[in-house]
């Protein structure tokens, strides 16, 4: 196939406006019907272009790394006073940028020292880790902290964090219902439940909570008991899962709980214990819109770049878990076929999202930031990998988590079922539950397992 005739490479319903339309107008339907017209002509681009060099045989942009490098590397450098208002999100955009840089193939390793230093402000004596020095402990800051040192390792970002402290803070957010509040006196929510999960299971805390937990006055006694209940009263009539139990499915919160359940146990037993993995797939599957082939994170919104990752994320855990573990002579026979359109969600990514001067967005209309940038390109990781999963030892906490694997996608394109589908992109994969390097995570795993926690 060349480059001469673009259109055969590209599938009509992400070349059009949708056949079928509502005949009801509403404000909703109007922001739907802008952010098509804004879309296409990135999506048609490869038929129109100059320079066909720049597409690839699927009519795809090509993604443009150095830029996207560039700009990284900018946005872990000082920033102007005026964007003091984003202090507290400093531990997020240390992550977003290491994360991104590490998919786009660059080494993480010279930056260990730069990252340690910004952190160890942030770690409260009390426990867990703020925005910054003399912020307030919270769960998705300590997050963000805890998977930023396991991505640049090594024993100096290990050994930065107090983990004593860290199992007491965490035993203080614990909540007798099963969840977890994300910081003292603050809400109660998915995200809350999975940061926790994810910072106890990487650090080998004690599974056991302290006993001043409040959770102990209900008779839980470890970090995970009645935590698959709590994320079971969060799905909605919709099938999607919302932040906490009677709020509106959200894409961000669906990931959360899922990856939550895939820490707590195996997916294939968790999800079907505690979900409506029918009803789940059904919602998940309407999230996704053409022609623009990306995600949007709610009923009735507009699709949205960062959705490639909170929801796009999700596709992995739900086929792992309907199709159930596999031993390591399984990963050379990966899916043929995805529950999603892949090649839509690549093709809003690359042509959609990208941005001339580096960085990726929300949509064109939008500028890139970092945020966008990473979650992005976890989105275009995904489609380029399939996941799976084998359990060595399910006796054992999270021992489901350490087992997973990644390889080369083998997806036959939608134009051509033949020919397989290249995004052309060639990013590094990442562990689909923690979202960071799978040598990060069993290396942070296997130093922390090495070295107890010391409760004495």
């Amino acid at each position: 196939m060349s480059f001469h005739d673009p259109k055969s490479s590209i599938p009509l319903y992400f070349r059009e406006p949708p056949i079928l339309v509502d005949s009801l107008e509403t404000t909703t339907s109007k922001l739907q019907d802008e952010t098509v017209g804004e879309c296409l002509p990135f999506l048609e681009a490869a038929e129109t272009s100059d320079d066909p060099t720049e597409f690839n045989t699927f009519g795809l942009l090509s993604l443009h790394r150095e830029d996207h490098v560039q700009f990284l590397h900018e946005n872990l450098a000082q920033f102007p006073a005026n964007f003091v208002g984003l202090d507290a999100s400093r531990p997020w955009m240390v992550y977003w940028a290491l994360a991104a840089l590490y998919m786009l193939g660059e080494d993480i390793t010279p930056l260990r020292s730069r990252v340690v230093k910004t952190f160890y402000p942030g770690q409260n004596k009390s426990g867990g880790f703020g925005g910054g020095h003399g912020h307030s402990s919270h769960l998705a800051g300590a997050y963000a902290t805890i998977l930023s040192l396991a991505i640049v390792g090594g024993e100096e970002a290990y050994n930065l964090v107090d983990r004593e402290a860290m199992w007491r803070w965490l035993g203080r957010l614990k909540q007798p219902d099963g969840g977890f509040r994300i910081s003292e006196g603050g809400e109660e929510d998915t995200r809350g439940a999975y940061c926790a999960l994810v910072i106890i299971s990487l650090l080998s805390l004690p599974i056991s909570l302290p006993l001043e937990s409040p959770a102990r006055s209900a008779g839980l006694e470890t970090f995970s008991d009645g935590l698959g209940e709590y994320i079971s009263r969060c799905q909605t009539y919709e099938g999607g899962i919302g932040g906490s139990p009677g709020n509106e499915a959200h894409g961000a919160y669906a990931f959360c709980a899922i990856a939550c359940l895939c820490l707590l146990d195996a997916p294939h037993k968790s999800l079907n214990k505690y979900l409506d993995l029918d009803a789940l797939v059904w919602w998940l599957s309407a999230r996704q819109y053409a022609p623009e082939g990306g995600l949007a994170g709610r009923t009735n919104k507009v699709v949205d770049g960062c959705y490639s990752h909170w929801l796009g994320g999700c596709w992995p855990l739900v086929q792992a878990a309907i199709q159930g573990p596999r031993g390591p002579k399984d990963y050379s026979s990966p899916l043929a076929h995805n529950l999603y359109s892949s090649e839509g969600l690549a093709r809003y990514i690359l042509c959609c999202c990208q941005e001339g001067g580096g960085g990726l967005r929300d949509k064109p209309s939008k500028s890139p930031d970092s945020y966008h940038t990473c979650y992005t390109l976890a989105g275009l990781s995904v489609v380029e990998h399939h996941h799976s999963y084998s359990v060595a030892d399910e006796t054992k906490p999270f021992e489901s988590a350490w087992s997973w694997a990644s390889q080369k996608a083998q997806v036959p394109s939608e134009a051509n079922p033949t020919q397989t589908f290249d995004t052309g992109a060639h990013l590094r994969p990442l562990h689909p539950v923690y979202v960071i390097p799978h040598q990060a995570v069993y290396d942070m795993r296997d130093w922390s397992s090495r070295n107890p926690v010391d409760l004495a």
